[in-house]
């Protein structure tokens, strides 16, 4: 921090002694002070000075000036908003620490994303460049009284150009950067008549990778995408208009989902990566559900008396042994990868949209609605490795002995697996819908064993609104609302597909059918799939607001709104779940799939979860505002802020999670003060706020999948933004905030990094049978009885005893060991008595600490020169210093979680012809080339606990013209 904060200082001392700051919300009109910009935050045009709600707008110039291209860039410049990547093809925009930090189908948005006012849903719109925007609204804090559906922390608001029919108006620009960036933009505004006209612009983005895959020797994380935007707008009369729009994305390139994976290697292999800080290292491969299933021991104890033997020597390794990944380097470079497998990403969306209003005077109407359609399909190196087959060799010959002789069950795993024969190469199977994989033919083949996962989903929805509001002379007016919106997804897919899991599939499926005498099978799915195949969403909202002018200065504002959301869901989760013939073509027509439990929650064996589940809520805001004097506002609010709950995704019957979670709710309190001095060229907004919330959802990893927790929380902070243009060349501008985040009641969640809860009287087991983690602990506090029953137990099972984790493992001194959980619960044991078998490890209270994505401080600050030259020339060059302070990646916070402070520089400066007919620009975007974390992900147990992080982008720098007409 100190060493950016300083350069940024001494770059810009001239000009920041100047001013206090500014927020670069606003448009300059050189001389005549800050100039005033409209926004429909209260969806009415108004002044943002006059509207008592905390909102930055940002015009397009004010975006093209502070080169926000995207949103990676726009929360730079937002007091107390965080933007990151999320696992799964996600994001979370987090406002004053409320964000998306609940993953799942049936989650809603804590931050409402509207196009012109109306609410999009898991939409693209953040993985793409801006172009053609009138502006961009961010209000903070509850806005369900007024913005479509409910949203706890704030609304973003993209509002798209209209067509101008005063004439005809074209632009275009051409940008080429480093990583050979290609980016163009451009529009045309064309009037057909005085009454209607067209207005049509489109993206187009190409570059290279920003990270280099050096076992490969290529670069990934590339883009390639366009877009197009077409609008028409017709005035059917003085008091009638109608605005449609439509709009297609489309992204097909090998852009990676997560930057980086880091991991403080465990040498034990209990749990894959230790709690006690995050290194360039790589998970120990023992500690995962491949892992554990194909091992010696595993196999061993599986098989019992008759098939323990020989399943043992087909093993692919030994816990206690090197794994897979033992050689392997991961480099010490976040903008570098070491992996066997290409990234693939895929994303489309469309929308469209109509609005007609009507002005009857002291009335005006209108009626709004909005179709959209998103596909995104991801698959990527889910370990971000290259594994070594090395110590898979003796397994293999003993399972290709065996199939030549006394066993022949086992050749269609090796015809599966390798179609040349053992020693080649190796398939893996295919992300597909039949459940088969490998053992259907649809395969994928290589010279290294792959592990890698897909994201997929597919949905569609529509939404109309319609407003009605007042425009009466007096000290009353009112708006009225109503809102129904309908989103259908139709696939929701996480995958993990692994060679491992492909072979314990056949091994054990052999097994299992011989035993039996079933006929000869393999175990479906072969590889991990959790799959919502349906989820319908039915949410209507009516809402209101009356503005009471209680004198010519003072203005009081009510608002009520009731909200209903139904939520209907189907899903199933598989991983070598249930027998299925060899050679059958549909693993779900298997005659044993009968077996299988999609739904342990309720009786009886089901093949789809299902579940709905209907939330309902009021919610509203109080304000006063007060007009001080003609440039000075005070206000005072009161909101309540709803997000409905939602359905955890199912999991196995070992697992036990609540089958839903509850709505959020949260009673936000607000001051501010918006302000113009020294006649209009300083521009200082000042708020202060406190929430209280209730059942914040929080995500964690269990069993591959995220499923949902609720915790109450308190929140505060203050926010100031500034624009200050002292002389008519000369425009600064600051934002400031400060953030507090506290959960505020007792809460008792196991941290999967740490399932000893730091006790140093614990061992933490690894699982075999599934790769969970467990914690065994004394009744007796202090003792040594946990490691004398798991010593015990393993003894029987032919397992050793529990061993010591390194000493800078940040696991205060417990012990850990592989072993069966649900053995060590066996009361056949003398020693059962003396220790509690906790499933999911020693649960610790979370009271007190900070939410995730919850940096402390921020700011932000700029500075713009322009010098004006004769016959009209213009040069304008600007520096931007944009500081995030610390946070954690999740709510247990510790060192391992922390999310580092840092800096961004940006500088670009601006040549402009007469009358802006054309422009040259050139720019350096994160001077500093400053690979920052901006968020984290840890993954499930039987993964090995490895972090996703996700980065700033590096730096880039180029050179871009433009034309207007």
């Amino acid at each position: 921090m100190t060493k950016h904060f300083g350069w940024a200082v001494r770059g810009c001392a001239s000009v920041l002694a100047l001013a206090a700051g500014a927020a670069g919300a606003q448009t300059v009109d050189a001389g005549a002070g800050v100039e005033e910009i409209i926004v429909t935050a209260q969806r009415q045009a108004q002044s943002l000075q006059d509207v008592p709600i905390a909102v930055s707008a940002f015009s397009a110039e004010a975006l093209q000036r502070q080169q926000i291209e995207n949103s990676l860039d726009l929360q730079l410049t937002l007091p107390n908003i965080t933007f990151t990547k999320t696992n799964f093809t996600g994001s979370s925009f987090t406002i004053r620490g409320i964000g998306d930090l609940c993953v799942g189908v049936t989650c809603d948005q804590a931050t409402g994303i509207a196009v012109n006012e109306l609410p999009v849903f898991s939409t693209r719109l953040f993985e793409t460049e801006y172009f053609d925007l009138e502006r961009i609204e961010v209000l903070r804090g509850p806005q369900g009284t007024l913005f479509g559906r409910n949203a706890t922390s704030g609304v973003v608001n993209l509002v798209t150009a209209k067509p101008d029919l005063a004439g005809f108006a074209a632009n275009a620009s051409f940008d080429y950067g480093n990583y050979d960036s290609i980016l163009g933009r451009a529009m045309v505004n064309l009037p057909l008549s005085d009454r209607f006209g067209v207005r049509v612009a489109g993206l187009y983005l190409q570059r290279d990778g920003y990270t280099r895959n050096v076992f490969l020797n290529t670069d990934v994380d590339d883009r390639k995408l366009w877009a197009v935007r077409g609008s028409v707008r017709w005035d059917l009369g003085e008091n009638t208009r109608v605005d449609a729009m439509a709009y297609y994305f489309r992204e097909n390139d090998g852009r990676s989902r997560i930057q980086k994976q880091l991991c403080q290697r465990d040498p034990t292999g209990v749990l894959g990566c230790l709690p006690g800080r995050r290194d360039f290292g790589i998970l120990n491969a023992n500690s995962t559900f491949v892992g554990v299933l194909s091992s010696r021991e595993f196999l061993r104890i599986a098989g019992g008396p008759a098939l323990g033997p020989v399943l043992q020597n087909v093993g692919l390794g030994s816990v206690y042994g090197p794994d897979a990944y033992a050689n392997f380097v991961n480099p010490p470079d976040v903008r570098q990868v070491a992996t066997d497998f290409a990234p693939e990403y895929f994303a489309e969306e469309e929308q469209y949209m109509a609005r007609i209003e009507h002005d009857f005077g002291p009335l005006k109407a209108r009626v709004s609605g909005i179709y959209q359609a998103s596909t995104v399909d991801s698959r990527e190196d889910y370990n971000l490795s290259v594994q070594d087959p090395t110590g898979y060799r003796p397994g293999l010959a003993a399972m290709q002995a065996l199939a030549a002789g006394p066993l022949p069950q086992f050749r269609p795993v090796i015809a599966a697996l390798f179609p040349n024969g053992v020693g080649g190469p190796s398939c893996t199977s295919e992300t597909e819908t039949s459940g088969t994989g490998a053992y259907g033919g649809r395969r994928l083949c290589s010279a290294t064993p792959q592990d890698f996962d897909r994201s997929v989903q597919t949905n569609r929805s529509w939404t109309v609104e319609g407003i009605l509001e007042s425009q009466y002379d007096g000290r009353f007016n009112f708006l009225l609302g109503a809102i129904y919106s309908d989103y259908h997804l139709t696939e929701n897919s996480y995958y993990v597909n692994a060679f491992g899991i492909d072979y314990i599939a056949g091994v054990l499926g052999v097994a299992q059918s011989l035993g039996a005498g079933l006929p000869n099978s393999f175990l479906a799915t072969p590889f991990f799939r959790n799959n919502t195949d349906d989820y319908r969403l039915h949410s209507y909202g009516i809402f209101g607001e009356v503005y009471l002018d209680l004198t010519d200065r003072l203005r009081f504002t009510g608002g009520v709104r009731y909200n209903n959301d139904l939520k209907k869901v189907r899903a199933r989760s598989t991983l070598a779940s249930f027998l299925a013939p060899f050679g059958i073509a549909d693993a779900f027509a298997s005659p044993f799939v009968g077996a299988y439990d999609a739904d342990p929650g309720r009786p009886g064996n089901q093949l789809w979860q299902e579940r709905r589940a209907r939330f309902d809520a009021v919610t509203g805001r109080a304000v006063l505002d007060w007009r001080v004097t003609p440039d000075t506002l005070i206000y005072v609010s009161y909101a309540r802020g709803y997000k409905s709950g939602g359905i955890n995704p199912p999991l196995q019957p070992v697992f036990e999670v609540p089958e839903s979670f509850t709505p959020e709710f949260i009673d936000a309190f607000e001051v501010g003060t918006k302000n113009s001095f020294l006649d209009g060229t300083l521009q200082a907004n000042l708020t202060a706020f406190y929430y209280k919330y209730r059942d914040l959802q929080l995500s964690r990893i269990v069993a591959r999948t995220s499923v949902n927790d609720n915790v109450s929380a308190n929140i505060w902070g203050i926010e100031g933004e500034f624009v200050f243009n002292p002389i008519p060349p000369l425009v600064v501008n600051l934002n400031v905030s400060f953030l507090n985040t506290r959960v505020s009641e007792d809460k008792f969640l196991s941290n999967p990094r740490d399932p000893s809860g730091g006790r140093a009287d614990a061992v933490i087991i690894k699982d075999l049978s599934n790769g969970s983690n467990c914690a065994v602990v004394p009744r007796v506090a202090g003792s040594n009885a946990a490691a004398v029953h798991v010593g015990v137990v393993n003894s029987v099972l032919g397992l050793r005893p529990a061993t010591a984790f390194p000493a800078d493992s940040g696991l205060n001194g417990a012990l850990g060991a592989f072993g069966i959980c649900a053995q060590l619960q066996n009361p056949a044991f003398p020693t059962t008595p003396a220790v509690e078998v906790l499933t999911a490890g020693v649960p610790v209270n979370i009271r007190g600490n900070e939410l995730p994505q919850a940096p402390d401080f921020k700011f932000a600050v700029g500075a713009q020169y322009t010098f004006e030259f004769a016959q009209g020339w213009s040069f304008v060059p600007r520096v931007d210093y944009a500081f995030t302070g610390e946070s954690f990646g999740n709510i247990f916070n510790g060192f391992v979680n922390r999310v580092p402070s840092y800096g961004v520089v940006n500088l670009q400066a601006q040549l402009n012809a007469p009358d802006r007919r054309w422009f040259v620009r050139g720019y350096v975007q994160n001077l500093t080339d400053n690979n920052a974390v901006t968020g984290l992900y840890v993954t499930d147990q039987s993964s090995g606990l490895f972090t996703n992080i996700f980065t700033l982008e590096p730096r880039r720098y180029g050179v871009a013209v433009g034309v207007n007409f």
